[in-house]
């Protein structure tokens, strides 16, 4: 039995581990590169493994930085079988395939610039495209509910726990068996922050020999969520008192929905008023919304109780759906009085860059962080502070009002990722991805009674 990383590693994204035992070769996760790298380079390298060889592949949830590089997998060989929950199948395909179009303009775009400056050295190809999507959705076979004991092959069961963390996201327990050797191995994927709305808290985890965890949040406690709701409540109502409008860079999946709920609180609760217009800017976070409500099997208790009774939590006063460009070209029209969502959360694409630029310089602005930022985004930078940020090859001061909210998070913090893991009992070794190194470093301090592993990239342990 192996185990090997490819992905994550002292780092927060491209999610990448492989197992191998009984002569299966089992993938869980493969995903993007984002934030301060050189993206290309990094999302076309090599793997670090044949993808011809993966039998199974086992996909956490639809965040891009767990799925994005499948396209390139299936580009490279790969012609096993994606299992996944039925709600991260949904979620994929529209994440893939937005992926693909962004891929597409991008490479589009970078050849326009080339031919600007006089290089005509031919077509520059994208990573992939919405047509290699599609053919990389062909390999999705069987979908798993949670808690469902599922034989992937002789001596390899799996069993999804619920992480969480977005609408079907969750932990993989792997049952392994070779040469009369057994061995647990439990990979959290990303784990939830308790006590959100929508979604149920990550499921008790079972006791495991080897666990893989992330440690996005490691180093850091979030602050309360009543405070977080209080926070944003606050920047709305204080941001038009001044005439100005409110812009979230928002995540497509889970982030937007659980700000619309809030919103909607918000006004039912008469703490925000009901004259405020609200954008969703965002075609994906739409479509995902509408994924939300299909999936009623991941909703918490309040949630579901709120469908039973009719009342759709995630619609309020106001709201308005802008799929098309000139819908949302015309929001930037609007001088006040408007929360405008639009992705992507980091910054680094998308609508929301759109809205910076016209309204980062204005002081009775704001803008209001709600997710996570990796180091070398736009979103890291104007948080650090930054006085001037450049955007469509315009120098933009940073005049609005900055507001970072970290209760919003949906990744477990320091206090739970802890509490998870004294659940998994003694196992012997524990690996740590998903997190900056540093993080990982803090938090495996305090881990005891278990052997602490930070793997490099690439790097193989026997079980």
């Amino acid at each position: 039995m192996k185990l090997s990383f490819h992905g994550a590693d002292h780092d927060v994204t491209g999610s990448c581990h492989l197992v191998e035992c009984a002569g299966k070769r089992i993938l869980i996760d493969c995903g993007m590169f984002q934030g301060n790298r050189e993206l290309d380079e990094e999302n076309s390298e090599p793997f670090g493994f044949e993808p011809a060889d993966i039998d199974f592949l086992l996909l956490t949830h639809a965040h891009l930085d767990h799925c994005g590089r499948l396209p390139l997998l299936v580009n490279n060989g790969f012609r096993g079988e994606i299992i996944t929950s039925p709600a991260t199948r949904d979620l994929a395909r529209l994440v893939l395939l937005d992926s693909g179009h962004l891929q597409e303009e991008e490479a589009r775009r970078n050849e326009r610039h080339a031919s600007r400056r006089g290089n005509h050295g031919g077509d520059i190809e994208p990573l992939y495209t919405e047509l290699d999507v599609l053919d990389s959705l062909e390999f999705f076979g069987r979908k798993t509910a949670y808690n469902h004991r599922l034989q992937l092959a002789e001596g390899a069961w799996v069993t999804f726990l619920d992480a969480g963390h977005i609408l079907g996201s969750a932990s993989v327990f792997l049952e392994l068996e070779e040469n009369g050797r057994r061995r647990t191995v439990l990979l959290s994927g990303d784990l939830g922050n308790t006590g959100r709305p929508i979604l149920r808290d990550p499921a008790p985890p079972p006791k495991a020999d080897v666990v893989v965890m992330e440690t996005t949040y490691g180093d850091r406690f979030h602050k309360p969520l009543d405070q977080s709701v209080e926070e944003l409540f606050a920047a709305i109502t204080d941001t038009f008192r001044l005439g100005g409008n409110v812009t979230i860079p928002t995540f497509a999946l889970e982030r937007a929905q659980e700000i619309l709920f809030f919103l909607r609180e918000g006004v039912e609760n008469g703490r925000l008023p009901r004259s405020m217009q609200v954008f969703l800017d965002s075609p994906m976070a739409i479509s995902a919304t509408a994924i939300f409500k299909r999936h009623p099997e991941c909703y918490d208790e309040e949630t579901a109780e709120l469908f039973h009774e009719g009342r759709d939590p995630l619609s309020l006063p106001g709201l308005h759906f802008t799929r098309e460009t000139q819908e949302s070209m015309a929001i930037n029209r609007i001088g006040g009085g408007a929360v405008i969502m639009a992705g992507s959360g980091m910054c680094t694409g998308g609508r929301i860059r759109h809205h910076l630029r016209h309204n980062l310089w204005r002081r009775d602005s704001s803008i209001v962080f709600v997710g996570y930022a990796a180091k070398g985004s736009l979103a890291r930078n104007i948080i650090d502070g930054a006085e001037r940020v450049h955007l469509f090859g315009e120098e933009i001061p940073v005049a609005a009002k900055v507001h970072t909210i970290n209760g919003f998070s949906a990744h477990a913090d320091q206090a739970e990722l802890l509490a998870w893991h004294r659940r998994t009992g003694t196992p012997e070794r524990t690996f740590l991805v998903h997190g900056e190194l540093e993080t990982m470093t803090r938090f495996a301090s305090l881990l005891r009674n278990t052997r602490v592993e930070m793997p490099a990239p690439h790097q193989e342990f026997r079980l």
